[in-house]
């Protein structure tokens, strides 16, 4: 196989600097870094001059898009959320299960597990699952079906982990439920433990981390917010630097000021998930399926018949675009939407960043931000 060199670009280097250089891409890697990379006529040689040059991103919480959802259960629902996504440069997703009923998370589990071993071709490679539920909180269940919460249950998480062949990467867990802790601390073992959809407070969340608990779902969304004398899951996150954080940048989800906090205090601790349905990528209205309930979308915001926010129909692309009209640095935004999500789930030394034997997982970007290639 010919090597892909590009050429006069400008890239985010390792350390997300803004830096300009060749690369070159050899059987599915990226072979060297540097200025003036030598190439010979045998190969394949693009210039990329006026073109920005960043990784591929990671979305380790995405339900659906494009009509199809990881509840589906079918290797042909994963296929075609691979498709859609690759087109908007995700390179690497983990399908994410709802709180429904066991049958329906076993053959989600299974049909991604066979997208895993078997990738499609030109689509988003299936790097893990993120199961988000069933041990979560009635309380603030958000979209999620409340007969099919349980409590905290860790003979049952070790079936689908299993079942799944070790590709769970991440588990949402209600800590404060009876058993919670102790679930944390066994979980952890195994695979990444997030705090999500939580009536935890400050100290209660604060324990939770005590006990192995690396991740928060959707930050904001589903749990106790942040106030002044009751700082609540938002703020044990905020105070704990051993804590990863998702945020939806959609700009319905989280004000945009709120966006601008929350990466001036999180830093490289920020990950961008979509948190999409499959209504993502089609057009609006009623009576689209999400975890068993039905969801209408109107003027891009997916919500349940009482109002309650039902996921999204963004992308990771179209969010770093939002962050960089809200003020965030384009550096920043992209890190937080590939390094940092691969981060949390273990894989940042094989993807996320443009460095020397990692994956080639590329998305080239015009003066605009919209995307002009995607290398995988």
């Amino acid at each position: 196989m010919r090597a892909v060199f590009l050429i006069h670009a400008n890239y985010l280097d390792k350390d997300f600097r803004l830096v300009q250089g060749d690369l070159k891409l050899e059987d599915g890697k990226i072979k060297a870094v540097g200025e003036s990379l030598p190439y010979s006529q045998d190969d394949i040689a693009i210039d990329c001059e006026g073109y920005t040059i960043v990784p591929g991103f990671v979305d380790v919480h995405i339900h659906g898009c494009g009509g199809a959802d990881t509840c589906d259960g079918t290797r042909e629902a994963i296929d075609t959320m691979a498709h859609f996504l690759i087109k908007h440069g995700v390179t690497s997703f983990c399908p994410t299960t709802m709180t429904t009923d066991r049958d329906t998370i076993e053959k989600a589990l299974l049909a991604a597990k066979e997208c895993m071993d078997s990738p499609a071709e030109d689509g988003a490679r299936v790097v893990g699952v993120n199961m988000e539920g069933p041990f979560i909180s009635k309380e603030r269940k958000g979209a999620q079906l409340e007969e099919a919460v349980l409590p905290p249950d860790m003979e049952l998480f070790r079936h689908f982990y299993d079942l799944s062949g070790g590709m769970v990467k991440l588990i949402a867990l209600a800590p404060e439920q009876p058993g919670g802790y102790e679930f944390a601390k066994q979980a952890k073992e195994l695979c990444a433990v997030s705090i999500a959809h939580t009536t935890a407070n400050y100290d209660e969340a604060k324990k939770s981390f005590d006990c192995g608990i690396t991740h928060a779902t959707h930050l904001f969304n589903a749990m106790s917010g942040f106030a002044h004398r009751n700082p609540g899951t938002v703020g044990a996150v905020f105070d704990d630097q051993r804590v990863l954080a998702e945020l939806i940048c959609d700009g319905l989800h989280i004000h945009p000021a709120v966006l601008r906090t929350a990466f001036r205090v999180l830093g490289d601790r920020a990950l961008i998930v979509s948190d999409s349905m499959r209504a993502n990528g089609l057009p609006e209205g009623e009576a689209f399926d999400l975890g068993g309930q039905m969801v209408t979308v109107k003027n891009g915001k997916a919500t349940l018949a009482d109002g309650t926010i039902a996921g999204s129909v963004t992308n990771l692309h179209q969010e770093i675009k939002n962050l960089v009209s809200f003020g965030i640095p384009l550096e920043q935004a992209v890190k937080a939407a590939s390094l940092i999500p691969a981060k949390s789930i273990g894989m940042d030394s094989e993807i996320g960043s443009i460095e020397l034997g990692k994956r080639a997982d590329l998305v080239v970007l015009d003066e605009e931000l919209n995307i002009v290639g995607v290398y995988h």
